[in-house]
């Protein structure tokens, strides 16, 4: 009868452990851009990722929609077997000036839809890459609101922007972070690619490992956690029992 508490003991603890790792998991599951961050003024390619939250239902389109209050006047798709890519543009209420031209109108929604037979299946991801530039200079983040939509006819709105000093919405948007750049290229912007397109970056491939670095943390910071509730709930069982060893 002795032992009764202490089982009781293990099994919340227990039930606490399998908890802070469901609360942990979804942070690992948004709709991101990677690279995370790029230069000011400069070019990129980045890739947006897209794992599939469903346990029964498979991802068969998604719409990254644009910010035209930073318009971007370059922007292409790499092609994706087993996805249709479509560009939508929208007039821009100013012009802006790109290498001395005015460009009156730029991309406001890309939309990937899958072929017959292809989904992003529950467990898996996918990536989409696209080229960017030349990247605003009077802000330092790009906001891109995404809705993913699965085979069921579900909608995940990944809209929700991320507020300083305030919790991450459960649906963040995804945001590319836009950095000062060092120096000029010599054409009036700065060049920052990602890996695979025109070059490397280093401010690029720093932030990327930043980001690989921060989630490794949580990660381990998560794992410390349960073993240490786990390893208290056994120490605490192994002296209910000791004691009541002793006590016979």
């Amino acid at each position: 009868m002795r032992s009764l508490p202490a089982r009781r003991l293990a099994a919340v603890a227990l039930t606490a452990a399998a908890s802070v790792v469901a609360l942990a998991g979804p942070a690992f599951a948004h709709v991101t851009v990677n690279p995370g961050a790029a230069a000011q003024g400069g070019y990129t390619a980045v890739d947006f990722r897209v794992p599939n939250e469903s346990d029964t239902a498979g991802t068969v389109k998604l719409e990254v929609n644009l910010p035209l209050d930073h318009p971007l006047a370059s922007v292409r798709t790499l092609p994706l077997p087993g996805w249709t890519a479509a560009v939508e543009k929208a007039k821009l209420d100013k012009p802006i000036k790109v290498h001395g031209n005015d460009v009156t109108e730029a991309v406001s929604k890309i939309t990937w839809t899958a072929d017959a037979g292809t989904k992003i299946a529950p467990g898996q991801f996918q990536e989409f890459r696209v080229s960017l530039g030349p990247l605003p200079t009077d802000t330092d983040n790009l906001v891109f609101k995404t809705l993913q939509t699965y085979d069921n006819g579900d909608i995940a709105r990944w809209i929700d922007e991320t507020k300083d000093g305030q919790p991450e919405p459960a649906k963040p948007a995804p945001v590319l972070k836009l950095t000062k750049a060092a120096e000029g290229d010599g054409h009036g912007v700065t060049a920052s690619p990602a890996a695979g397109a025109h070059g490397g970056s280093s401010d690029q491939a720093a932030a990327g490992d930043a980001k690989s670095s921060d989630s490794t943390a949580r990660t381990l910071g998560v794992v410390g956690i349960v073993v240490g509730v786990i390893g208290t709930a056994v120490g605490v069982l192994g002296l209910r029992r000791k004691s009541g060893n002793s006590a016979s």
